[in-house]
């Protein structure tokens, strides 16, 4: 019965650090989930609004191709690329929730008339600035072939 008594309670200890750890994570995912939600869009804008979600020594690591590290590097790639919609869907947050969190996403994308262009699936790691939450490392892609020319 005194062993039985134990290892309850060392459950009962170990469920609660494990909800513990993920309380600070979950509380981020609201703000990683609001910037996703307006990713595209920022993207689309030519403007520069999409630096917004990223950390000033961000790197983007796209598939077929090399990463793509710093503000301006980023605002190019993002300026030649297509107009799209994307929907993402958090798979699961890492992290401590404090200084960083990594996120496992899967993504839809569309053309602007709504047709399915592509999916797949997003790392991202984001790190907490003094100007917020800001994506730090995003690595992206598809989940099907590369097309030949």
């Amino acid at each position: 019965m005194k062993k039985l008594l134990i290892l309850s309670g060392l459950l009962m200890f170990t469920l609660w650090c494990n909800a513990q750890a993920k309380g600070p994570v979950n509380a981020v995912r609201k703000t990683i989930e609001a910037s996703n939600a307006v990713y595209a869009d920022l993207a689309n804008k030519d403007d520069g609004s999409i630096l917004t979600r990223y950390t000033s020594d961000a790197c983007l690591f796209p598939p077929n191709a090399a990463p793509v590290c710093g503000r301006e590097a980023i605002l190019g790639f993002f300026k030649n690329g297509p107009k799209v919609h994307v929907k993402f869907t958090i798979q699961n947050l890492y992290g401590d929730g404090k200084t960083a969190v990594t996120e496992e996403s899967y993504y839809e994308m569309t053309d602007l008339e709504g047709k399915k262009m592509d999916d797949g699936k997003v790392i991202v790691i984001w790190k907490n600035t003094k100007d917020g939450w800001k994506m730090h490392r995003d690595m992206f892609s598809s989940n099907h072939p590369v097309k030949p020319n």
